[in-house]
């Protein structure tokens, strides 16, 4: 485990390509990147002023150990996340590792694909709101009488376009063949689904209902289409205990769940920035979570979790 001191910004001796809500992205060489997870937490699309300890590993080590069950399923980009194989590999990094270790993954660089590749296995969030309203989902009909939270059968792909700022926007795969062309955006669906009905039943099996993920893919140098960025994280994934699962209104999330909550009764925040400072008790409970929610799927603590070794020699 890092010695806990939360990481708000990383400030490497590289060149920065990129600093997101979330990562921090480092040029190694013109093949390959440095994507540092800070401890920065979002919350309505507003970043803000309190990190949250832990969050970083929770989300670098946790996409990890999904890659490493899905080798020799789909090709992703992670070349390494044991920090020792990474200064290994980058000697130079070894002065900053403090920094970056347990948090930081050495990738292939790659062209983004520009599609949010979602799947949707219950009903929840913006679609169950465009629901409510209209009986569709990206303008397109779902079945009637579905409540909230309750699960589809089959799960469906609910692409949407990448935004820059603000939010992302549902689109249709009809929109994703215009944009992609047809034999790109079946590709797209299929691994995604896969992933996603992968993740689903190892989920269950440590009582835990995975409700959507958000993936995305990226084409290297030879042009392969790789996995990128987080994997089945709390970030990018909506996970419910199955305990106190049921249909009909929403659901307790194992992830950032306490900041909005909170967020809801701060008295004339209008969900902008400057977003008001977190109270120590709401950024505790946020850390438990996210490492709870590593430990139940895992079923290691973070502090012992021993990350796996990529490529030749692992």
């Amino acid at each position: 485990m890092s010695n806990g001191v939360p990481v708000l910004e990383s400030r490497l001796d590289l060149r920065l390509l990129h600093r997101g809500k979330v990562r921090d992205v480092y040029e190694i060489d013109s093949e390959t990147l440095l994507m540092v997870a800070s401890d920065r937490v979002s919350a309505f699309d507003v970043v803000l002023p309190q990190p949250i300890p832990f969050k970083g590993e929770v989300l670098t080590l946790i996409t990890a150990w999904w890659l490493q069950q899905l080798e020799g399923v789909l090709p992703h980009h992670l070349l390494a996340v044991d920090p020792d194989v990474i200064v290994e590999r980058h000697p130079s990094l070894g002065a900053s590792r403090e920094v970056w270790a347990r948090r930081a993954m050495l990738a292939r660089r790659t062209k983004p694909v520009l599609v949010e590749c979602v799947v949707r296995g219950y009903i929840t969030g913006s679609a169950w709101k465009e629901y409510a309203k209209t009986g569709t989902l990206a303008g397109e009909p779902l079945p009637r009488g579905l409540g909230e939270s309750q699960k589809l059968e089959p799960p469906i792909f609910s692409p949407a376009t990448k935004a820059q700022t603000g939010h992302d926007e549902n689109i249709t795969f009809g929109e994703v063949q215009k944009l992609l062309g047809h034999e790109l955006a079946g590709r797209l669906r299929d691994l995604t689904l896969r992933v996603y009905e992968y993740g689903r039943d190892v989920a269950n099996t440590h009582g835990i209902i995975l409700a959507d993920t958000k993936l995305e893919f990226g084409h290297d140098s030879s042009g392969a289409l790789l996995l990128i960025d987080e994997v089945l994280t709390p970030d990018s994934s909506r996970f419910w205990p199955k305990e106190s699962y049921a249909v009909g209104r929403g659901q307790p999330s194992l992830d950032k769940q306490p900041i909005r909550d909170w967020l809801d009764t701060v008295p004339g925040w209008n969900k902008t920035p400057p977003a008001p400072d977190l109270p120590p008790a709401v950024v505790q409970a946020t850390s438990e979570r996210y490492q709870d929610v590593f430990r139940r799927l895992t079923g290691t603590r973070l502090a012992s979790y021993e990350p796996p070794r990529f490529g030749p020699g692992a």
